[in-house]
């Protein structure tokens, strides 16, 4: 039996910069994200079936004996990308209900990344958080045909608080937020989540941000500025100044795509601001979700009664990627 465990992620600065339509043409050479995986999981569960059946449980329960009838295709494509087509049982579960794939995490691409560490673990083979992102983004986007980009792959996979920049080469460069212990504590003290409770098909949107992203590329250009900046303000301690971009950037993303705001997410980001937060955003592709946002500790009381009627998310930032927290024997 393995199991593997892989984190979602909190998406700060950079989105929409990670399509390859942007950063094959863009006029820096690259787009960059910074985001940091956060202490909420996704468990994939591989086991030996006695039969040569594979079964896979989720939400639904799948008996098949062929890979190419199962429904679940991030799963049925793991299966085939790593060779195993029998014998086999994998389980999944979350620290979210299993219907809110979409909420803006990267619950999606923690799913991917976290069957093929299962699986090529069960094979008794090590992959690296590189291989994994970028297998994770060939089943995602190349094969299934998603209109996303490949942030969410690679914050999953290698974890940590970290800065990404993705070339025209599709090279990805890795880099850790480099900022004083006490400048962390501050940030993650001043960082409220809720839940809205609102869900939204995000590929609608998705599909509408890169079909149009030729035409929307200043757009694109200001929140990879915005996300530079924001590095060197960690790097500096000038944390108010996070809160501030994020607002900026939040104006910014509302053009990207209709949908991405609505009148409850209008009212919600409002009477935020109106109790003391400098700033925000919904969470992934925007519509419903979550709603991150940066309010001093002053000020936090006041807006959590003014948002009194969304969930608050207890959250902290999770150094580790995806890995494998149980392995009974080589089985495979």
């Amino acid at each position: 039996m393995i199991i593997s465990r892989t984190p979602l992620r909190v998406s700060f600065f950079g989105g929409g910069s990670d399509f390859a339509e942007y950063y094959k043409n863009s006029k820096f050479g690259y787009g960059t994200t910074i985001s940091t995986a956060i202490n909420m999981y996704v468990y994939i569960t591989v086991n030996k079936k006695f039969d040569k059946d594979i079964r896979v449980c989720y939400s639904e329960n799948e008996v098949v004996t062929d890979v190419s009838d199962i429904k679940h295709n991030l799963i049925r494509e793991a299966l085939h990308l790593t060779g195993i087509d029998h014998g086999v049982e994998i389980i999944y579960t979350a620290d979210l209900p299993l219907s809110s794939a979409g909420v803006g995490l990267a619950s999606s691409s923690a799913i991917t990344v976290g069957v093929l560490n299962a699986l090529y673990a069960y094979k008794g083979v090590y992959v690296s958080p590189e291989t994994l992102a970028r297998q994770a983004c060939h089943i995602e986007i190349d094969i299934l045909g998603n209109p996303i980009g490949i942030q969410d792959q690679f914050a999953v996979a290698h974890g940590g608080f970290k800065q990404y920049k993705y070339f025209r080469d599709d090279s990805v460069s890795v880099s850790p937020v480099v900022c004083s212990l006490d400048t962390m504590k501050r940030l993650k003290n001043n960082l409220l989540l809720f839940y809205t409770g609102m869900t939204r098909n995000s590929s609608s949107i998705m599909r509408e941000q890169n079909d149009t992203i030729h035409s929307k590329m200043s757009l694109v250009d200001h929140v990879v500025t915005e996300a530079e900046d924001a590095f060197q303000n960690l790097v500096l301690g000038n944390l108010d100044e996070w809160g501030h971009a994020l607002d900026r950037v939040w104006t910014t993303k509302k053009n990207f795509a209709k949908g991405i705001a609505n009148v409850e997410i209008d009212e919600m980001y409002d009477k935020a601001k109106s109790s003391g937060a400098l700033g925000g955003k919904i969470l992934g592709a925007g519509g419903g979700g979550f709603m991150l946002l940066y309010v001093p500790c002053e000020f936090q009381e006041s807006v959590k009664k003014a948002l009194s009627g969304y969930r608050l998310i207890d959250f902290n930032f999770e150094e580790e990627g995806s890995k494998i927290i149980f392995s009974k024997a080589n089985v495979a």
